[in-house]
């Protein structure tokens, strides 16, 4: 469990120095056993210890006295509930993500590196109060057959088998918004077919094993 803290922590702290999230905002986490752990409501990253990242069950169940849990932590609850293939969740508030968010749009297949996140565009979630059902609805249906999906208003979020797999997924969303926003600025892109997209998602399976 140490471990998994140490990693939540240093991925935690990247989510600033990358600057996908600034002081506190957004948040990560990692399937463990019958649930999984997250980071707290509230604390800077720069300052989270082992102490400060909670454990929380499938059934939402976590004990107060070592600590509250991101205020977030139901739609990460329903995603490993529903998507068995998650083994970490990286949610963000990252700038370019979350302007296209606030348009409530999501991303065409305007390049193939859309495929990384799952399908042949980014869908956006419908806006919901954070912390809410709602929301954690709308993000699943955002998400269905995709890894990453923007949340309106809000940001982006991504899962992957591993920590370092959803940062980098993260990481990748945002450079995909930002390389959308600068291309609507030339005009309407071209926007590449369903076909071609299958045949890149069919190639991005090993993509990054070739890379």
């Amino acid at each position: 469990m140490n471990k998994i803290k140490a990693e939540i922590i240093k991925y935690s702290k990247k989510l600033n120095i990358k600057k996908l999230s600034a002081l506190r905002s957004g948040n990560i986490s990692v399937r463990f056993k019958d649930g999984f752990l997250i980071t707290p409501s509230g604390k800077k990253y720069s300052t989270l210890k082992d102490k400060d990242i909670v454990f929380v069950s499938l059934l939402g169940e976590f004990d107060k006295k070592k600590g509250v849990p991101s205020s977030e932590w139901k739609f990460h609850q329903d995603i490993y509930k529903n998507k068995i293939e998650a083994k970490a969740i990286v949610h963000a508030h990252s700038t370019n993500a979350t302007a296209v968010s606030n348009h409530n749009k999501g991303i065409p297949s305007f390049h193939y590196m859309v495929a990384m996140a799952g399908g042949h565009d980014i869908k956006c979630a419908k806006y919901a109060t954070f912390g809410t059902r709602e929301l954690s609805k709308n993000i699943l249906r955002a998400l269905k057959g995709r890894k990453a999906c923007l949340i309106a208003n809000h940001g982006q979020i991504a899962f992957e088998e591993s920590l370092s797999k959803a940062f980098e997924l993260a990481e990748e969303v945002e450079n995909i918004s930002l390389q959308y926003i600068t291309s609507l600025k030339l005009g309407k892109p071209k926007i590449l077919s369903i076909k071609e997209m299958k045949k890149v998602l069919s190639k991005a399976k090993n993509y990054k094993k070739d890379s």
